[in-house]
């Protein structure tokens, strides 16, 4: 029998446990829909229909999406740690403070999505379209974009050093005070991009398009420029290749 002491402490750890119940993952087979922290660890949901899906703080962890329709889905604060997604369709969706570290996005569709503040490191989006993405402090470190479609996007204060970005379009995007050290971003197209404060230390921009970029206040030293297009760039205050500071007001070339 138990002493009232005994039985109080029962009461309380059972009202403690009942109290955090609502915040346990839900452990999910497979098989089972989606839901909000839901368990898909290592499951094959390949070409699946989840536009719209809440599958926020979800374990997708090398979860295959390939092909699958998650347009609207909500996944801020899922870990789709080297998960597949290859050719997904993510239009819209809501990854903020989502952990995509290693995974694979090669052609997959994020236009419009909200990507803030996204883990992306070492992922692989290899011709991905992300046309007016939200990716504003996401961390890219050394990722793969090359060939991606990033025109209008906000890049602003991401983490794209070491980033592969050959012959990415990046017309019109955001990017002030990105740090982009030893990117490679060779053939890409940056024309009207904004790159205020931006970090370019020894990148690669060979054959790159920065015409009516603005470069102001930005960081080019020891950076690769040769062919490269600097046409109407604003060059204001910029730290050039040489490590030259280009005078206030310099627009096409560092004066």
């Amino acid at each position: 029998m138990l002493i009232p002491r005994t039985r109080r402490r029962v009461v309380l750890l059972s009202l403690i446990l009942l109290g955090l119940a609502d915040t346990l993952p839900v452990k999910a087979a497979c098989e089972d829909p989606p839901a909000r922290r839901c368990d898909w660890l290592h499951c094959d949901k390949q070409g699946l229909d989840l536009h719209d899906a809440d599958l926020r703080e979800a374990v997708l962890t090398r979860a295959n999406l390939a092909h699958a329709r998650l347009s609207g889905a909500r996944l801020s604060g899922a870990d789709l740690g080297s998960a597949v997604l290859s050719g997904a369709d993510l239009s819209g969706a809501t990854l903020q403070g989502t952990r995509l570290v290693s995974a694979r996005l090669e052609r997959a569709i994020l236009t419009g999505a909200n990507m803030a503040g996204a883990r992306l490191e070492r992922a692989v989006l290899t011709g991905a379209t992300l046309r007016e993405t939200n990716l504003r402090g996401a961390a890219l470190y050394q990722a793969d974009l090359s060939g991606a479609d990033l025109s209008g996007a906000d890049l602003s204060q991401a983490n794209l050093a070491q980033a592969q970005m050959n012959a990415a379009r990046l017309d019109n995007a955001l990017l002030e005070e990105a740090v982009l050290s030893r990117a490679v971003l060779e053939d890409a197209v940056l024309s009207g991009a904004r790159l205020r404060g931006a970090r370019l230390d020894g990148a690669n921009l060979l054959g790159a398009d920065l015409r009516g970029a603005d470069l102001s206040q930005a960081t080019l030293a020891e950076a690769r420029l040769d062919g490269a297009r600097f046409d109407d760039a604003r060059l204001d205050s910029t730290t050039w290749n040489t490590r030259q500071r280009c005078q206030p007001g310099s627009v096409g070339v560092c004066r």
